[in-house]
């Protein structure tokens, strides 16, 4: 499905919305696609044992593939992760781990994969499925995500796409280099994140951004990327809260960074951009007043609440 946005930049943006699948996000497609491929391997059998570190909505589908297949699955994530979601992998039977303790940039990635390796030494029987360097991450996107873009549209000129665990922005990329190689891609990135190089920063949104670089991500095959401030991803999600579009943090972070560009891109070009999942799982952190004061200051807060017509 694609959202026709008209009001952003000129031309109109082309969401493709990835939040109408059982899992609520596109992060279902990976989850499949790594599972499928162990099972492939015969290395899955009933009751096997999987875990996986994730911010959230990985963490939802692998618990919802799992109970539908006869796995137990654990989630190891932190405290930026939703409470929706945390709640979602314990209803699908999952169980989650909380860290608290930062890593080395500020962030909590190498805390989750640290536990999880000590977890793999005292048992054995855990199967890691490892988002971060397993190619299948990649695979699900070029063999979906990507088709399902440039099948829709007779050609596509510019396409913007959030960039976490990179795989959905590998794999789409992949699919360019041998498809559509004329179509610019923009890799969207969060500020504070070293997925690419920048400074470390304590962020706040989960979903986009890591604080190390990802096994699966190819430095030199990504031209170009464009880093938002989460100021402006909360922005964002409440310009279109307020339009009756309520899009989850990632999506707001993917649309702030089409924003960023709109004077480079033709008013006849065709432009799309992923969006991960929608708002309602966001409800308690970029939606919540209390939150965006707590995490950006009351005077942003009073700005965003008291000045809508800002950024209306």
């Amino acid at each position: 499905m694609f959202l026709r946005l008209t009001d952003l930049i000129d031309p109109p943006v082309h969401l493709k919305i990835e939040s109408y699948n059982p899992a609520g996000s596109i992060k279902l497609k990976p989850a499949v696609r790594m599972i499928t491929a162990l099972e492939d391997e015969r290395r899955l059998a009933p009751g096997s044992e999987l875990i996986e570190s994730s911010s959230g909505n990985l963490g939802v589908a692998l618990a919802m593939v799992s109970a539908q297949r006869g796995y137990r699955f654990t989630c190891v994530t932190d405290p930026m992760s939703s409470p929706a979601n945390r709640k979602l992998i314990e209803a699908y039977g999952g169980r989650v781990i909380v860290v608290t303790e930062r890593d080395e940039n500020d962030g909590f990635l190498q805390t989750r994969l640290r536990l999880i390796r000590d977890m793999l030494v005292a048992n054995p029987k855990l199967i890691w499925l490892n988002q971060y360097a397993n190619p299948n991450n990649v695979r699900a996107h070029a063999e979906t995500t990507a088709p399902e873009i440039f099948t829709s549209f007779p050609r596509v000129d510019w396409l913007f796409v959030g960039a976490g665990t990179t795989g959905t922005l590998m794999g789409c990329l992949r699919y360019v280099r041998a498809h559509a190689p004329a179509t610019r891609v923009v890799a969207v990135d969060t500020e504070g994140s070293t997925t690419f190089g920048g400074p470390a920063k304590r962020r706040h949104i989960p979903g986009l951004g890591t604080s190390r670089t990802p096994e699966i991500t190819i430095l030199d095959e990504i031209p170009e990327v464009v880093v938002v401030p989460e100021t402006e991803t909360v922005w964002m999600c409440h310009r279109y809260a307020r339009r009756g579009l309520l899009f989850g943090g990632s999506t707001g972070t993917v649309l702030a960074g089409v924003d960023r560009y709109g004077a480079e891109i033709a008013a006849d070009a065709v432009v799309v951009a992923v969006s991960a999942d929608l708002g309602e799982r966001y409800l308690d952190t970029v939606y919540d007043p209390d939150w965006i004061a707590d995490h950006f200051g009351q005077s942003f807060h009073d700005q965003l609440y008291r000045h809508p017509e800002d950024h209306l």
